[in-house]
């Protein structure tokens, strides 16, 4: 042994006192107590996330679950001929001539009848009747309306309706609204809310499941129980179809070029660092991009889906040809050496092999991408289509080009209203948007997995 080996500090001990090779030297406990460090902040990130995840989703099913659920009054509205129909022609068209004012006067008798019934009378409430008729919404006049332009032939009878209660009294069943707070509140009176518990008792009275939150369009600011994303469920969906149809082929096919048959040089690189750049342009730029061409240069209409398909689209793209060039760079050069070997052109060797094993990684970036696209906002306002609208759009191709909302544009607007049943409102469309956004997660891993090849 030399003297280097015998002074070193980190040398084994020989003889009688010879430690083990299972202990563990200071550089080993040290290397370890680093390893042990490392994965408690590993763990303890990933821990603080998954809190942050459940206190988020937390807080949104909290706000935005009751909006599912509504209030509704039941009551049997007399259709009265004399007012409805004064010839007794049944012609639709004069039928039609009678406004939401005149079917007010309907709503009230049949709501005086139901509490007469349960032996109750406004003035022990202390309410007028204008402050009865408020305790209904004023969509309930639009809806019977509806129903008699329907059913013409059941003018004369007395039937059975279920009308959305007012916002406030709404409210009062979900915690938003209490005796105090109807104090000083002028759209609500204490004895709007007791003579609602009396109708509730009743059975005149109750919330259960409303369908309207899914399949009715917007409403005004004075009837945010009436409100639902019907219209915007539609709109993002036309989107996403005039997304799918464009950015997939276009992203797949540039990707192609670009990675298996486009030469290397400088334009070649110049066009990578472009759709590089592209992908991390702030959204908001795409949008006043789409304003200045598709709505002053082509003149589209503001407000269409077909225009923030569009403008979706060219979002989407550098998404896309990313992705689907990383899914194409990961198939081994020997699937394409083999397929040339073997007398296939380089055309075959491209479709035929290398493209269908990268398939799976293109369609979950394709899927990723669009959910990305589904989410956003700042361009679709720029667009118009943050408007008021209250009509649904034609089928495919007309509807296209009709006025529309989208999902994520429907939760601002509803955000920015004063009355706090849109903010509930808008935190329902969150969940609704947030379960299209795992069902297309869900399909990307289903595709992924159904495709995956090995090789």
């Amino acid at each position: 042994m030399t003297d280097a080996t015998a002074n070193a500090p980190d040398a084994p001990k020989q003889g009688k006192h010879a430690g083990s090779l299972f202990d563990a030297d200071v550089r080993t406990r040290k290397r370890n107590a680093a390893e042990a460090r490392f994965r408690a902040y590993g763990l303890t990130a990933v821990g603080i996330g998954v809190a942050a995840l459940i206190m988020l989703m937390a807080s949104i099913l909290s706000q935005g679950l009751p909006a599912f659920n509504q209030t509704f009054i039941t009551l049997d509205v007399y259709l009265d001929e004399a007012k409805l129909d004064k010839n007794g022609t049944r012609d639709i068209e004069a039928i039609k001539k009678v406004s939401t004012f005149g079917y007010d006067p309907l709503i009230k008798n049949a709501m005086t009848s139901r509490m007469d019934a349960l032996g109750v009378s406004a003035e022990e409430f202390g309410i007028s009747g204008k402050e009865l008729s408020a305790m209904i919404s004023k969509e309930a006049a639009a809806q019977l309306r509806r129903f008699v332009i329907a059913h013409p032939d059941r003018i004369g009878d007395t039937v059975e309706f279920e009308f959305l209660a007012s916002g406030r009294i709404d409210g009062y069943y979900k915690g938003r609204v209490s005796m105090e707070s109807a104090e000083k509140d002028s759209n609500v009176t204490p004895g709007q809310l007791r003579l609602a518990d009396a109708l509730k008792e009743g059975g005149a009275l109750s919330t259960h499941f409303n369908w309207g939150f899914i399949t009715m369009a917007d409403a005004s600011e004075n009837r945010p129980e009436a409100a639902g994303i019907g219209v915007a469920m539609l709109g993002s969906l036309y989107m996403m179809i005039i997304v799918l149809c464009l950015a997939l082929p276009i992203g797949v096919a540039a990707s192609i070029y670009l990675e298996e048959f486009a030469p290397k040089n400088w334009i070649t690189d110049l066009i990578e660092v472009n759709i590089s750049n592209l992908a991390a342009v702030p959204s908001i730029v795409f949008g006043i991009l789409g304003l200045a061409i598709f709505i002053n240069y082509a003149g589209l209409p503001q407000s269409a889906p077909i225009v923030g398909g569009l403008v979706l689209t060219l979002m989407t793209l550098p998404t896309i040809i990313i992705s689907t060039r990383a899914s194409l760079k990961s198939v081994p050069p020997s699937i394409r050496d083999a397929a040339l070997g073997v007398g296939a052109s380089k055309m075959q060797s491209v479709f035929h092999h290398v493209l269908p094993l990268a398939a799976p990684g293109i369609l979950t970036g394709t899927i990723i991408g669009l959910a990305q696209a589904l989410g956003e906002t700042a361009p679709l306002m720029l667009i118009g289509m943050v408007a008021f609208v209250r009509e649904f759009p034609s089928a495919p191709p007309e509807g296209f080009f009709d006025p529309a909302s989208a999902l994520p544009v429907q939760v601002y607007n509803w955000t920015t209203r004063a009355d706090p049943a849109f903010v509930e409102r808008a935190s329902g469309a969150i969940i609704v948007l947030l379960i299209f956004l795992l069902c297309m997660n869900f399909l990307a891993i289903i595709l992924r997995r159904r495709f995956e090849r090995r090789w």
